[in-house]
């Protein structure tokens, strides 16, 4: 019983690893600190400005910024020690935190600045995600990238759940400064971290391979091996569909309102996370897969079918349960999304995590743009079922025009 047990409960081996569980471990606490800032920023800005378009207009300044700095963050990952690299982005990350804190308490209240602080944050957090990727295979073995990606999803899974209600209770009932304090204080778990791991120096060069820089060169290098790896190309493709085509967060307020009521919309906010956090913690099995393309194939269909069933039915607890269903499909893809990243030589794989994160960031707006349009022109519930449909279509064409995706093997085995 206790070794069946085992094979389907998550694998925590990774955590074997010191300089891993300590990284880990401040990014678990981390995760859940950044989602008070998460909700109190717009909300915050909503509270500034009386106005929805402004909060609109934090999330874009946020968006471009965290693009441009994934990409090049890529880049600096692969010429640097990466060890340096995550200590000063998260420095950066934590300075900027502070930030918002001071203007709290000092009631500043100038949106212009929130903006700027927001841009900041996001070019820090976009030179920040490559390169904490990009070092768990030297942290770990490489049989165990799979263990330490789902680890990764679940922790922040679970900090998606619960780290916004316990935003919305500081804020309600205390400050804006406390939530943001909040998120500084926790943040400092990251910082040890960084500080506590070995040195990471720059992938070792052989024959006539050049030195990376960080610079332009070493993007366009980045971009040009990305070009002839079809495998990686498509799964950016599968995940930049599962997004835009079917994810339906644009549509829960007016789902909330027309449909099950204001008090549905904390558990459609937290259905996706539910989902993900019990698919992570009952994932024993994903690392022993095999034939991974095909696993990500069906995922992502998976992840379209459930959120157009979603869509259709016309009770809260169906809805959020095929949500659910949805997130644990979604997580299990982006296990081995990731996975197939990792995949890459190390010279390339902070490159390669730099323009992931820029699809991972750019997908979900794009898709909240297109589930706000349609539902403006047609209805919500036609937007949302029929972009989970679309999303399933794609994916299982995808798969049958791109064959080698379906063919694509867990190395490590």
């Amino acid at each position: 019983m206790q070794e069946r047990l085992r094979k389907h409960v998550i694998d925590v081996r990774p955590l074997r690893h010191v300089a891993y569980r300590r990284l880990f471990v401040g990014n678990a606490v981390s995760f859940f600190g950044v989602q008070f800032t998460a909700v109190a920023v717009p909300v915050q800005v909503y509270d500034i400005t009386r106005s929805a378009l402004w909060v609109g207009i934090a999330s874009f300044v946020g968006l471009i910024p965290l693009i441009v700095f994934s990409i090049w963050g890529g880049a600096i990952a692969d010429a640097f020690d990466r060890r340096k690299v995550l200590l000063t982005s998260s420095t950066l990350m934590w300075l900027t935190t502070l930030g918002l804190l001071a203007q709290a308490v000092l009631h500043v209240d100038n949106p212009y600045l929130m903006l700027a602080l927001i841009a900041a944050q996001s070019a820090a957090f976009g030179v920040n995600s490559p390169v904490r990727q990009a070092i768990i295979p030297a942290l770990i073995g490489e049989g165990e990238v799979a263990a330490a990606n789902t680890l990764s999803f679940t922790a922040s899974s679970v900090s998606s759940i619960f780290g916004p209600v316990g935003a919305g209770l500081v804020i309600a009932s205390a400050d804006f400064s406390v939530a943001y304090a909040v998120d500084a204080v926790l943040f400092t778990i990251v910082l040890w971290a960084a500080l506590r791991l070995p040195s990471l120096p720059p992938p070792s060069l052989t024959g006539a391979e050049v030195r990376t820089t960080g610079g332009l060169r070493d993007i366009r290098e980045g971009l040009r091996f990305l070009a002839g790896s079809k495998v990686i190309l498509l799964t950016f493709a599968i995940d930049i569909a599962a997004m835009v085509l079917a994810m339906p967060k644009a549509l829960f307020p007016v789902v909330a309102d027309q449909r099950y009521g204001a008090a549905s919309l904390g558990w459609l906010y937290a259905s996706i996370a539910i989902g993900s956090t019990l698919a992570g913690l009952t994932s024993g099995w994903i690392g022993r897969v095999r034939r991974q393309g095909i696993a990500l194939v069906g995922a992502v269909v998976g992840w379209g079918l459930a959120v157009a069933a979603a869509g259709a039915v016309p009770w809260l607890w169906a809805c959020v349960a095929f949500m659910a269903v949805a997130g644990a499909a979604d997580m299990i893809s982006g296990v081995y999304r990731q996975t197939v990243l990792l995949g890459a030589p190390d010279a390339m794989r902070g490159r390669l995590q730099g323009v992931f994160f820029a699809v991972v960031a750019g997908g979900p707006r794009l898709g909240d743009l297109r589930a706000g349009s349609v539902a403006d022109a047609t209805s919500a519930t036609f937007s949302w079922v029929s972009g989970g449909i679309a999303c399933a279509v794609v994916a299982v064409l995808l798969g049958l025009t791109f064959p080698v995706l379906l063919r694509y093997t867990d190395r490590s085995h």
